[in-house]
């Protein structure tokens, strides 16, 4: 059984300056700026999807919007570092001018993109590799002093269905994330949200074993974020698709819920909040 351990885990992130309380559950809102994320119903690209989308997952109630450029679901195509830019600055700077307190977080593990999106009106790093795509992501995330988004995976978007051998999975995952903790304590970074990565590198039943133990990941001492939405684990498990996905993400994300995330990372803003509410109701229940 895993020790409860919430007393330990930090429970604030600071950004800008002002402190933002995970004590109850958080949620943020998904924004692809791509033309082949792999749920068609969170692209945008023109001016207007992108404040369309915004102002919806704003007014549902997202804490956070997460925006990316760069496709990373499996076997995605590689894009340069000028078209992510070309497509993501833009974008931040529209949201930021529009929506003044939005917190934004940057979905890229180019150092050089996320330091020009932060400068750009942008609040949080979120780095599919754990720094392990560039090399200068730790020292920049240190030197901006923002929050900074921490998740699991092996190889690369374009192979990681093929990378999901592990001796333990959860022994390799832990070490993986205590490694690149102390090393991003050294650069100064104190902000850290854990992500374990489903789908990154794991198969459909380690993927529901992940979710199982995610609570061993508050050991680690940080809030823990679970992207769990319209993920395959949901619609290949039930035989649909990813359009049809979200009543099965909606009962994933309570299960997440109960096993300890702080944040969940979802394309439906307003049937995550309405999770959220009705689990925190049946914990206040005599």
């Amino acid at each position: 059984m895993v020790k409860d351990t919430r007393l330990l885990v930090k429970n604030t992130l600071n950004i800008g300056g002002e402190l933002v309380d995970l004590n109850e559950p958080k949620v943020m809102g998904i924004i692809n700026i791509t033309p082949d994320s792999f749920f068609s119903g969170s692209r945008v690209n023109t001016n207007y999807e992108i404040l369309k989308q915004a102002e919806k997952m704003l007014t549902e109630g997202a804490d956070f919007l997460d925006l990316g450029a760069y496709s990373s679901r499996p076997g995605a195509q590689d894009i340069s570092e000028a078209e992510e830019e070309a497509r993501l600055l833009p974008a931040v700077a529209l949201i930021s001018k529009e929506f003044k307190q939005a917190f934004i977080s940057i979905d890229t593990f180019r150092a050089r993109v996320a330091e020009k999106a932060i400068h750009a009106g942008a609040h949080i790093i979120n780095d599919i590799s754990g720094g392990n795509f560039d090399p200068k992501m730790f020292e920049t995330v240190g030197k901006l002093k923002v929050p900074y988004i921490l998740m699991h995976m092996k190889g690369t978007p374009q192979n990681m269905q093929s990378q999901n051998h592990y001796d333990d999975m959860m022994e390799e995952m832990m070490y993986y994330f205590s490694t690149k903790i102390q090393q991003l304590k050294a650069y100064g970074v104190h902000d850290i949200i854990i992500d374990p990565g489903f789908g990154f590198a794991k198969d459909i039943t380690q993927n529901f074993s992940l979710l199982k133990h995610l609570a061993t990941f508050k050991i680690l001492g940080f809030p823990v974020l679970a992207g769990l939405s319209r993920k395959s684990m949901v619609w290949k498990t039930l035989n649909t698709t990813a359009d049809e996905a979200l009543n099965g993400t909606t009962v994933l994300n309570t299960i997440a819920l109960q096993n300890g995330a702080a944040i969940l990372r979802v394309h439906d803003v307003k049937a995550a909040k309405e999770s959220i509410s009705l689990y925190q109701s049946y914990l206040k229940a005599q």
